[in-house]
């Protein structure tokens, strides 16, 4: 398991400086939760319809050249932005060098390491549950499910369970559970647990784990844009992440 991921290239250490959204305290972590479907009326007013965002969608036309190379790398096949851009990457254009930068660091964490993308979205997943980020968990709920993340393994995730007292769950192993765990500590922890951490570099190595860290922290990195601008998920669907009634 110490070659579960490839070489670190130096571009993906320029993002990790964004572990500081807030998490959300689980003292009430089973109070009553009622699905929510967007709606118009629940868009602020400081919100462009182009983006869904305070800062309006970037137009290549009004680029210069090497703007226009900055956004050429998301609209480009195999990227997940074919038709255009949205959500942070497209606050992101708005610094073109930036967003560039970002791409490779984005590509690496999330595609360019052995694991595959079950054990991606669950760490994505767990991420946005834990900074509690309705957009990012509403956006790879459904990602998870076509990578073949179990639904049970979600709703672990999604309700935030006791990993200590759960019952048998298909597919739920060593793997995931440390996961889980390391990203809890992580995000809404001081530190990491020693034994976590060795639990963890034992299964994934030096190089997996801070290729594990980059991920966690790139989507903290999307969670920080998506709160600065705003970002809302679109009219009509469904806002997948259960929050707490007070």
């Amino acid at each position: 398991m110490k070659t579960y991921f490839k070489h670190v290239t130096s571009k993906c250490l320029i993002a990790m400086v964004f572990l500081n959204a807030p998490s959300l305290s689980w003292a009430q972590e089973h109070t009553s939760i009622t699905p929510v479907i967007q709606t118009e009326a629940n868009i602020p007013g400081d919100i462009f319809n182009d983006s869904l965002a305070r800062l309006p969608q970037v137009q290549r036309s009004n680029l210069d050249a090497q703007g226009r190379r900055a956004f050429d790398t998301y609209v480009s096949p195999g990227t997940g932005y074919e038709t255009g851009l949205r959500g942070p990457v497209g606050m992101w254009m708005h610094s073109p060098n930036l967003a560039r930068e970002v791409f490779d660091v984005r590509q690496r964490v999330r595609y360019g390491t052995p694991k595959d993308q079950r054990i991606t979205e669950l760490i994505i997943l767990s991420t946005a549950r834990e900074i509690n980020n309705q957009y990012e968990w509403s956006a790879h709920e459904p990602l998870a499910q076509v990578a073949g993340l179990e639904q049970e393994i979600i709703e672990v995730i999604k309700y935030r369970k006791d990993l200590n007292s759960l019952p048998q769950i298909e597919n739920f192993g060593e793997i995931e559970k440390i996961l889980i765990q390391f990203t809890r500590e992580l995000v809404s922890e001081e530190k990491v647990s020693s034994d976590t951490f060795e639990i963890a570099l034992n299964l994934f190595g030096n190089e997996g784990l801070v290729d594990i860290v980059g991920l966690i922290g790139y989507y903290n990195f999307v969670a920080i844009t998506l709160k600065a601008f705003d970002l809302q998920r679109p009219v009509g669907t469904e806002l997948l992440l259960p929050t707490l009634d007070n």
